[in-house]
């Protein structure tokens, strides 16, 4: 990213467009960590154990069918 300026107006846009830009992926990183933070909760945990419960219990039922 060598780029050569030719004035003052120019550095001064691309130092405002990068720090626009870090904004924008401090945001997103907020975003993610708070995903994340919601995916760690124990209400979360239970869904996914009675879901995988729910499943495995469709699989036996079926299986009992049909022997």
């Amino acid at each position: 990213m060598n780029r050569e300026y030719t004035s003052f107006k120019e550095i001064e846009q691309d130092l405002r467009k990068l720090h626009l830009r870090r904004q924008i992926y401090l945001e997103e990183m907020k975003l993610i960590k708070s995903e994340f933070k919601e995916d760690l909760q124990p209400y979360q945990w239970v869904s996914t154990v009675l879901s995988a419960v729910k499943k495995y219990g469709i699989f036996y039922m079926i299986r009992r069918l049909f022997r």
